[in-house]
């Protein structure tokens, strides 16, 4: 048994060089070359609610932040009536109501600085309004 294994072992020895010849020959490698430098660019942001919100003239979804707003407000959320306040003037800045329901909420959550630009707002769009002198007086309280 030991003959046939040895017979085998001489003629595999013997037909690796004969495989080696039926192989085509690869050409041989050009040398390493560095790749050209490519500008990476940034992704496109995949996640819409992480893109900045855009606003343009919306009467409509002013008057509908406006109203959804003033129910938050009745039910004492004030910090979800600002937003909805907020928004309101992000639709329509010249709606005088949302910047002075705004100044109202921000008052209640005794956020001075916002309540008092949301005020002066409403008094530059509406400096004859029938509470401007009430609005006046907050605006000095709140130094």
């Amino acid at each position: 048994m030991s003959r046939w294994v040895s017979a085998l072992l001489f003629s595999s020895l013997l037909a690796l060089p004969a495989l080696a010849q039926d192989q085509p020959k690869q050409p041989p490698k050009p040398p390493a070359q560095q790749p050209p430098q490519t500008v990476e660019q940034e992704p496109p942001e995949e996640d819409a609610n992480l893109k900045p919100k855009e606003y343009a003239f919306n009467p409509l979804q002013a008057n509908k932040e406006l109203q959804v707003g003033i129910e938050y407000f009745r039910k004492h959320s004030y910090k979800a009536a600002a937003g909805r306040f907020r928004e309101a003037t992000n639709w329509n800045p010249n709606l005088a109501e949302a910047w002075l329901r705004l100044g109202e909420a921000e008052e209640k959550r005794r956020n001075r600085k916002d309540a008092k630009e949301a005020y002066a707002k409403y008094l530059e769009l509406q400096p004859e309004a029938r509470d401007a002198a009430e609005i006046r007086k907050k605006i000095a309280g709140l130094h």
